[in-house]
């Protein structure tokens, strides 16, 4: 029997057959959490799921959002490239 190394985010228990995507994924978190915590810091009556979800989605789309904060307003209407995008993060198992 063979050894396959695997990388396991500690925030969501996701694995990943290399450490870089891996790490990318658990920065994407890390920037989502932060993300939802100054939005119910800041908007009164916010739902919890409500605030992680949009953590999720402007941590994903981080790239876009760079972008139409710099000038660039259309970016956000553009299909994620790269690691923008949650697809292209391709975790081996998210049940642990």
């Amino acid at each position: 029997m063979g050894v396959i190394a695997v990388w396991k985010c500690d925030r969501d228990g996701a694995m990943f057959s290399n450490k870089k995507e891996a790490e990318e994924h658990d920065k994407m978190l890390e920037l989502a959490a932060n993300i939802s915590s100054l939005l119910e810091e800041h908007i009164s009556g916010l739902n919890e799921n409500h605030s992680e979800e949009i953590g999720l989605l402007l941590a994903r789309r981080r790239e876009s959002l760079a972008k139409a904060c710099k000038g660039k307003p259309e970016a956000l209407m553009e299909e994620p490239v790269g690691t923008d995008n949650a697809d292209n993060v391709t975790p081996l198992n998210a049940s642990a």
